[in-house]
This record gives structure tokens, C-alpha cells and sequence, in this order.
């Protein structure tokens, strides 16, 4: 009779596992998403706690199973195959899991990487230079011209210049810096370019589903189009040092009229 109950209580434990882990999982995880790439990286997301999920309360169902079934026996029973049937079984199983779980990703992901990452950005795109360091973000816009002007480590004055912007370049007198704040116009695509001045920082926007490292050295470059205005959190996902919770800044999706006048005052007080 103890035996039969522990038997009991150890399968229903696992059962209650596997049902409270998926019931637990089922939740919604994600902000209200706002750019159009971030339709796939939902998708994937979806495929991949369903199918995951899936085998996991199969996986602990089955163990529970088992564990109620096995455990009220007497003596080890008869084997019920051969060990060449449990090595193909073996593999066949292990073989599909990876097919459900890598299959479903990269063909739902491949499209979101492509637009991403591969896509051409288009010719009206907002063009945005990032420059992360510790603990703030440096934001810089090309200005009426169009252009960015030269930069030179030699002129980084953390004050007054902390891009190191040549003003003796004529591209460079219009450029528009700001710290923490980056707005673009809705209705356009969006051309992110990351630098970092000292340590990994890792550029994220969760309402985007945007999420790129910033590395010394390197240039990742980032397109997205947003489907919603209004003011995102911007957050650094790389632990950079001590005050790495106040790497915080603002992404504001406006209005063509009201981007324009952001620039304007931008320039004007520069």
C-alpha cells in the first residue's frame, strides 16, 4: 500500500510538472509589438513555445506514465526490445526533435533575417548613427546635407564633443548629436548603425523586436520599418559595468511635421 502511494505521488509530481511548466509558458511575454519584421520574430517565437512545449508535457506525461506503471511491479520485467530497435528508435526521435525545432525556425526565421539583415534598405530609409559607451547612447543625424562629416578619435572630448567630429569638415557642421533620444518619422524606414566606444553594449528595442550588439571595431547595421508612434523604451542588454541600468534612452516614432521640427530645434540648439 506505501509503495503504491509513493508510486502514486512520484508520477503525479512529474505530471504536475509538465502541465504547470506549459500552463506557466502559456503566458503572454512580449510588449505590444510595433514594426513590421517583428510579425515573424512573434511567429517564431509562437512555433517555438508550442512545439517545445509539446515535448516537453509529452516528455514528463510519458516519464509520469512510467513511473505509475513501473512502479508497482515486483521484479524487473522481460525487455521489450531489442538494443537495435532502441538505438534506430533513438535516433528517429532524436532526429525529429531537431526537425520540429530547427526546421520551424529557419523557415519562419529565414524571411525576418533576410528583411533584417539582407534587404536593401530603401532609398528614404532614416539614416541613424548609434555610438554606445558607458552609460548612455550618442546619437547623431546627417543633417540637411544629408551627410556624416569626418569624425577623428584625437577630437573626443567627452563635454563637448564625445563623437570626435571634425567642424573643419563641411559635412560635419550640420550633423545633429543627441544622447538617449533618437526620433524618427513614421511611415519610413528606419537605418540603424552601431558603434561602441568601449565595452559590448547590445542595442534593444522589445516593442521593435529589435536586439543587436554593439562591438568596438564593428558596424552591424539594422532595418526595420515601425507600424506604430509613440515613445519606446530604448534598453542596453549587455551587462557593460556597474551602472549598466542606467543605459536608457528613448525611441520616439512622430510625424513627418513633428520630426522635422525636432530637427529643427536639435540644430538650433547644437
Amino acid at each position: 500500500m506505501r509503495r503504491s502511494l509513493e508510486t502514486a505521488l512520484a508520477a503525479a509530481l512529474f505530471a504536475v510538472v509538465g502541465i504547470g511548466g506549459v500552463v506557466y509558458g502559456a503566458r503572454s511575454w512580449m510588449p505590444p509589438l510595433a514594426s513590421r519584421h517583428g510579425a515573424g520574430i512573434d511567429a517564431m517565437l509562437l512555433y517555438l513555445l508550442v512545439t517545445v512545449g509539446g515535448l516537453f508535457l509529452t516528455g514528463y506525461l510519458a516519464l509520469a506514465y512510467l513511473i505509475w506503471r513501473g512502479g508497482r511491479r515486483d521484479r524487473i520485467g522481460t525487455r521489450l526490445a531489442s538494443h537495435k530497435t532502441e538505438v534506430v528508435l533513438s535516433v528517429v526521435l532524436g532526429l525529429g526533435m531537431a526537425v520540429i525545432a530547427e526546421g520551424g525556425v529557419l523557415g519562419i526565421g529565414m524571411p525576418v533575417w533576410t528583411e533584417y539583415f539582407d534587404a536593401a534598405p530603401p532609398a528614404d530609409a532614416t539614416v541613424i548613427e548609434v555610438t554606445a559607451q558607458q552609460f548612455m547612447w550618442n546619437v547623431r543625424y546627417p543633417g540637411a546635407d544629408g551627410r556624416f562629416g569626418r569624425t577623428a578619435p584625437q577630437l573626443v572630448d567627452e563635454t563637448t564633443n564625445p563623437l570626435g567630429l571634425d567642424r573643419s569638415d563641411p559635412a560635419a557642421t550640420d550633423d545633429i548629436v543627441t544622447i538617449n533620444e533618437i526620433a524618427v518619422p513614421f511611415g519610413r524606414a528606419v537605418r540603424i548603425r552601431l558603434h561602441a566606444k568601449d565595452v559590448i553594449h547590445s542595442f534593444f528595442l522589445p516593442h521593435f523586436r529589435v536586439k543587436q550588439d554593439a562591438v568596438p571595431g564593428m558596424t552591424p547595421e539594422m532595418v526595420f520599418f515601425p507600424t506604430s508612434t509613440g515613445s519606446f523604451e530604448l534598453a542596453c542588454a549587455e551587462l557593460c559595468g556597474l551602472a549598466h541600468y542606467r543605459m536608457r534612452g528613448f525611441f520616439n516614432v512622430v510625424s513627418e511635421t513633428q520630426f522635422r521640427a525636432w530637427l529643427s530645434t536639435q540644430a538650433a540648439t547644437r
